[in-house]
C-alpha cells in the first residue's frame, strides 16, 4: 500500500519548546482517553517522542503510540479515536496517523501500529535508548534545533533531516 495523506501536510512552522514536566501527566491523561474510547479493543498505549524523553526539547505535541492487534481492521480503533477529536491524517501499510483537525489545537499526534511489528519496536527502542542515554539524547537535541533553525517552515524538511539519526539509533550504533 502506498504512502496516502488524507489533506496536505500542513506548513506550521517548528517551533521547539523546553521539557515541560506536565507532558508526561498529560500523556497519561490522553492514553486513559484513548483506552476508553477504543474498548475493547486490546491495544497498548505508549508516550513516545520527544516528549517522553525527560529534559529533551521538543515541539509541545505529545506523540502517543497505540500497539493494536490488526492495523488494517480500522473500525476496531478508528471510531474511537475520531470521538475524541482525532481524524485520520495518513495511512501506510503498517502505521496510521491521527492528529487534531486542521486549524484545531495540535496537543496530540497518534500513531498507530501493529503489535510486534517492526514500526512498533523500532518506534519503542529509539525512546528507550534515549531514556536511558543522556548524551545521545544531548546529540538529538543539538541536531533538532540545527534543523529547527534551518527549516523552520518546512516540518517535512525538519522531520527527514531527523531520519539518519534516528536509524543510528535504532541499529544500536
Amino acid at each position: 500500500m502506498a504512502n496516502e495523506w488524507f489533506d496536505k501536510p500542513g506548513g506550521e512552522p517548528v517551533e521547539l519548546e523546553e521539557a515541560d514536566p506536565l507532558w508526561p501527566l498529560a500523556a497519561a491523561e490522553w492514553s486513559k482517553r484513548i483506552q476508553s474510547a477504543i474498548v475493547p479493543t486490546n491495544a497498548r498505549v505508549e508516550h513516545v517522542g520527544s516528549t517522553s524523553i525527560a529534559g529533551l526539547i521538543a515541539k509541545p505535541i505529545l506523540d502517543l503510540q497505540i500497539s493494536v492487534p490488526d492495523i488494517a481492521d480500522e473500525s476496531a480503533y478508528r471510531p474511537g479515536l475520531e470521538s475524541l477529536g482525532l481524524v485520520l491524517r495518513q495511512r501506510e501499510s503498517d502505521h496510521r496517523f491521527f492528529r487534531p483537525p486542521a486549524g484545531a489545537p495540535r496537543l496530540v499526534h497518534v500513531h498507530v501500529c501493529e503489535k510486534d511489528s517492526v514500526w512498533e519496536h523500532d518506534v519503542l527502542r529509539f525512546r528507550d535508548r534515549l531514556r536511558a542515554d543522556p548524551m545521545l539524547a544531548a546529540d538529538y537535541a543539538t541536531l533538532k534545533l540545527s534543523l529547527a533553525d534551518r527549516f523552520r517552515n518546512d516540518r517535512l524538511a525538519y522531520n527527514s533531516g531527523k531520519s539518519q539519526f534516528i536509524s543510528y539509533v535504532i541499529a544500536g550504533k
